[in-house]
């Protein structure tokens, strides 16, 4: 009989399955807590339920550095895969396949070294993988003994007695990544850091962080003093400015300063109060835009701080973003499109602004006017508004033009033949009403006329074939999977491009060049795509009009003239 089965009722049940060359070669010789980790991780791995690092931690009821110390451990020997340290992922791997089998460390070799170890590390008892892992620290990154000894003393110091062993391997590696190895260089990097604690606990006293400061904390310092060229002075300000809590936070908040090229603790502290101003108004701005962000920095940095800086105060900014909601401007790159049209006019103050603004809603309420009379109820777009600015500049009065509108009422496209009868009053030099009856007995006795729907018609009809020729070109290539990529990263380096260029920050050439460099590639690619760029741009058969039938000057075109003839004719 058996010395071990299974039950009927335990058969009919879920199981994991274990692969028996893992119970007959590895089990035997494997360390318990890492038995326990691999048979519960192979457990959860073919769980369909989400699970975590912690998830396993808690249930074996040990820390996550342990379940890491095993996995590593398990690595080792190739039975699993560490595939991901951030977050931690593991991969199972086939026990039938493997060959691996952890470096041996010869225990009386570190005899003395260990027991020094435990005695240093008095609060937990240190377990057979700990050692070699610190065995492992010496062999392969050539420590002294007393060196790495030292560093475990230095981050008992830091840390206290339940120093955990993660902890210690990353300080090792950092002393080891300077050629700390030597006892004799360790202790001159810990001298020097000794040198450095007073102005970090002064900092850190700042910071409101009440911890003490360490060898990365001294790492972070050497970058801001030396690398930033930040003073003592400086960095504290900008800990109590910034109110941060952490060192990740301040170094964050240095190199925003960095960027901005702010290093005096006046210039510190005007900044960061200016900063909460701008934080405030950038969330009102993004709530106006109808804009949803998770973190204001770089819509600060990118946008609202520039506007700041051309001369468009806070209050202004929020009455811009309202402005520009209401006409479909509706991102933070449209907004900042709008603001350099108005700053490129000389539309700066609160008072120009509100002017504009007032111009433009003037110009909004005539328009309404102006559709109501050619019989349309729709909202005012674009191309309305370029009419009218058109109309106006051609010096027609409004009334003109609500005269222009109402012989419009009916037609295909009452706007663009309203553009049509106004081009041909300033033609004939027709600008009040009373010279409007008279031109039009004129016109309808020579019989030069053409009815406005087949023009706009006509010239509709080219511009659509020469348009939709372009967007099937375009959309012929943006297909290929390579050139959509290049597309896309071109329009995303010509708008860091002008980020670039309003900051000033001397990143515009390296830019241009990945923008010329990218253009290239995309150039390349067309050719073996077989596609020739010019196609993407609409060729109208007239290039003087555009298949408009009226020149920038707003006169007739030769080719409406020639077409007005040729209907005529027949």
């Amino acid at each position: 009989m058996a010395f071990i089965s299974r039950s009927p009722e335990l058969s009919a049940r879920s199981f994991t399955c274990v692969e028996n060359k893992f119970i007959t070669k590895y089990m035997p010789v494997l360390e318990p807590l890492s038995v326990k980790v691999y048979l519960y991780g192979l457990y959860l791995s073919g769980n369909s339920q989400a699970f975590t690092l912690e998830d396993l931690a808690k249930s074996l009821n040990i820390s996550e550095e342990q379940v890491v110390n095993c996995f590593e451990y398990l690595d080792e020997f190739e039975l699993v895969k560490i595939t991901c340290r951030s977050p931690f992922e593991v991969t199972y791997l086939e026990a039938e396949n493997v060959s691996g089998t952890p470096k041996k460390y010869k225990s009386e070799k570190y005899a003395d070294f260990a027991k020094s170890v435990q005695a240093v590390i008095k609060g937990r008892m240190i377990s057979p993988n700990e050692y070699r892992e610190y065995f492992y620290l010496i062999e392969e990154y050539g420590f002294e003994q007393s060196a790495l000894l030292m560093i475990i003393n230095y981050c008992v110091s830091m840390k206290g007695d339940d120093i955990r062993l993660q902890y210690i391997k990353k300080v090792a590696k950092s002393f080891a990544a300077e050629g700390a190895t030597t006892a004799k260089k360790v202790d001159d990097k810990l001298a020097r850091f000794t040198s450095s604690t007073p102005s970090l606990l002064k900092i850190f006293a700042a910071a409101g962080i009440s911890r003490r400061p360490d060898v990365d904390d001294d790492a972070l310092y050497k970058k801001w003093s030396n690398e930033l060229g930040f003073s003592d002075d400086a960095i504290s300000a900008t800990a109590k400015y910034f109110k941060t809590k952490t060192v990740e936070k301040l170094d964050d908040a240095l190199g925003e300063l960095y960027r901005n090229k702010k290093f005096d603790v006046k210039e510190i502290e005007f900044y960061c109060k200016t900063r909460n101003s701008v934080h405030a108004a950038t969330v009102e701005i993004a709530k106006a835009l109808g804009v949803y962000m998770q973190n204001t920095a770089p819509y600060m940095e990118n946008y609202v701080i520039p506007w700041c800086d051309r001369g468009y105060e806070l209050g202004t900014l929020k009455t811009l973003a309202n402005y520009c909601f209401m006409h479909g401007k509706r991102s933070f790159e449209d907004m900042n499109d709008f603001i350099k049209e108005l700053y490129d006019q000389g539309i700066i103050g609160e008072k120009a602004i509100n002017s504009y603004i007032e111009m433009k809603n003037a110009e909004d309420e005539f328009l309404k006017k102006v559709l109501s009379a050619c019989g349309l109820s729709r909202r005012i777009i674009s191309p309305d508004r370029e009419f009218l600015s058109r109309w106006r500049q051609w010096n027609f009065s409004d009334e003109m033009i609500l005269r222009a509108a109402e012989l419009s009422a009916g037609k295909n496209n009452p706007v663009a033949y309203m553009n049509g009868v106004l081009s041909s009053w300033r033609e004939s030099g027709i600008f009040t009403p009373d010279k409007i009856e008279g031109y039009a007995r004129q016109a309808a006795a020579t019989k030069k006329t053409v009815d406005r729907g087949v023009i706009e018609r006509h010239y509709a009809e080219l511009r659509q074939i020469a348009e939709a020729r372009a967007e099937r070109a375009l959309e012929r290539a943006l297909a290929d999977q390579t050139y959509g990529a290049m597309y896309k990263e071109i329009n995303s380096l010509n708008i860091q491009l002008a980020f670039a260029e309003s900051r000033g920050d001397g990143t515009e050439k390296e830019i241009e060049q990945r923008i010329k460099d990218t253009e290239s590639a995309a150039d390349m690619r067309l050719k073996e795509l077989g596609i020739d760029k010019e196609d993407f741009t609409p060729h109208y058969n007239c290039k003087i009009c555009g298949d408009t039938g009226y020149d920038a000057n707003g006169r007739p075109c030769k080719c409406l003239k020639k077409f007005i003839a040729d209907y005529i004719n027949g």
